[in-house]
């Protein structure tokens, strides 16, 4: 396991911040070698301006619509920690720590970049609180997502400089206490550190790094409930021949009908349908791959994007220290990661709801030819009956969710910000819907394990029987009636945390 990542913001990859975000104990974060001239240089380009008396916008001129309002040299220093203090109006329950660990890495990796001005101390000490695990104390509702994540970001920046709180240890304390207790020294923001602290995309980018790893999961688990759920329905291995998809190449297709190749292989209960009355599957089985596959691809989509942000300079004013210039414009903007999120919270509500669909063919006696709702002993059992429900209840509330956010702009800063992106919001509801996916692939899995334990006697394909193999480890068969949310709860635990994906993998290979 990497136990330090050097930050050198151009280097930062998505599985590097799930490193630091999620690894036991939180991978620790530097800086480059290379980072520490950039800001230097650039911190001279600020000062000099001020040594000049030049007008620069956030170091010696108010915020948004108060661009306009000159400060005298006394008030610039006190200008740094009131945009803290008046920008910290973020409302509702706090992010987790996973997601504000990410949310400062990547505040910092921006930061190295060297454009933003600000001082080579300030950009350490957040760097130690990474370390340190002084988790600043954001809550999530608040961005507009124009000029980046004000909010959220400047509930960051008050722990800097003592205000705020932060959990250290895993108490909630006020700022100044954790950063004592850490033995982190408070700062004095110096001009233009206020506003670089929080100019910026991290909140809705590092949401979405940390949706996107585990969209790639859900993916590929998708693909093993699927081909589960074709093997119990006796479906045809001819819809997944190779040819059929090499005429229709896109890529997500075809590694998704490539993955259910491999997870169905040696399978003695698939057929050609030539030797039974049925020409060919319904969609939601003969269709995976495409339906699939189309979310794969947006799913590429969306990371690209996010990889791309994850290294970006967002700051306004930025510094270009090569010719002493300070250039004012709008990579703060969270239009990229806004659109992204809304497209792949499409593309998960789709994966849900074609699972939800084979659920039913699975529990409904007329389409599965298994015992009704997957029960030995229907009418006075009900079995699976509401796993279906609730799988319903999940892809219904996501239809809800998928409305995209970004397509919505409210002008703020008295209309000098007068078209925002909605991005943050747009992330928040992507990761209920992944969430939500989640349950009903867990749901899925737990159907066509208890499907498989009533279907036959013949072999079923490798990868089946390893995705078996790990429900039953956890969660017994269904004899009778039992609290069928305990079962879902463990088989989420199972998928969330990848145990799905890697007992699968360890037996076929890699899946794509």
């Amino acid at each position: 396991m990497v136990k330090n990542i050097a930050l050198d913001g151009n280097n930062l990859t998505i599985q590097d911040l799930v490193r630091i975000a999620r690894a036991r104990g939180g991978a620790k974060v530097s800086l480059a070698p290379s980072v520490t001239g950039r800001i230097e240089k650039a911190r001279k380009v600020i000062t000099d301006a001020l040594k000049n008396k030049k007008t620069v916008y956030g170091v010696t001129t108010g915020f948004g619509a108060l661009a306009g309002v000159i400060l005298s040299k006394d008030q610039t220093r006190d200008l740094q920690r009131n945009i803290l203090l008046s920008h910290s109006a973020g409302v509702g329950r706090p992010f987790d720590e996973e997601t504000t660990r990410a949310i400062m890495a990547l505040r910092v990796n921006s930061l190295a970049k060297g454009f933003s001005g600000i001082r080579l101390e300030t950009l350490q000490t957040l760097v130690d609180m990474v370390n340190a695990r002084v988790h600043p104390v954001i809550p999530e509702k608040g961005s507009v997502g124009a000029s980046g994540d004000l909010a959220p970001l400047a509930h960051m920046g008050l722990v800097l400089i003592g205000e705020g709180e932060a959990v250290y240890n895993n108490k909630r304390l006020p700022g100044a206490e954790a950063m004592k207790k850490a033995g982190i020294p408070l700062l004095q923001l110096e001009e233009g550190e206020g506003l670089a602290a929080i100019n910026g995309t991290q909140v809705m980018t590092a949401l979405g790094a940390l949706i996107i790893h585990d969209s790639i999961n859900l993916a590929k688990t998708a693909d093993i409930a699927a081909g589960m759920t074709l093997e119990v329905l006796r479906g045809s291995h001819v819809e997944l021949d190779r040819r059929i998809h090499e005429t229709r190449p896109h890529p997500g297709q075809s590694r998704c009908a490539e993955n259910l190749r491999k997870i169905i292989a040696g399978s003695a209960t698939t057929t050609s349908h030539m030797d039974f009355g049925r020409v060919q599957d319904a969609y939601t089985i003969r269709c995976s791959p495409q339906v699939h596959g189309a979310s794969r691809d947006a799913l590429n989509y969306a990371a690209t994007v996010i990889e791309t942000e994850i290294n970006s300079a967002t700051d306004n004013p930025m510094v270009f220290y090569e010719t002493g210039e300070i250039l004012n414009g709008g990579n703060f903007h969270g239009q990229p990661v806004g659109l992204a999120a809304d497209f792949l919270a499409i593309a998960l509500s789709e994966l849900a709801n074609i699972s939800e669909r084979r659920i039913e063919r699975l529990v409904n006696p007329q389409l599965s030819g298994l015992p009704a709702f997957l029960i030995r002993n229907p009418g006075l059992n009900s079995g699976m009956m509401l796993a279906q429900y609730t799988a319903a209840a999940l892809v219904s509330e996501n239809k809800s969710l998928s409305h995209p956010a970004t397509v919505d702009s409210i002008p703020t800063s008295a209309n000098k910000e007068d078209h925002v992106s909605m991005g943050t919001i747009a992330v928040r509801k992507c990761k209920e819907i992944l969430n939500n996916a989640e349950y009903v692939a867990a749901i899925e899995l737990l159907c066509a394990a208890q499907a498989l334990d009533l279907f036959t006697n013949l072999k079923p394909g490798a990868g089946t029987l390893a995705a078996y193999n790990i429900v039953r480890k956890h969660v017994s068969h269904m004899e009778v009636d039992r609290i069928l949310s305990r079962d879902i709860e463990i088989l989420y635990g199972l998928v969330h945390g990848g145990r799905v994906v890697r007992a699968v993998e360890e037996k076929i290979g890699g899946l794509y």
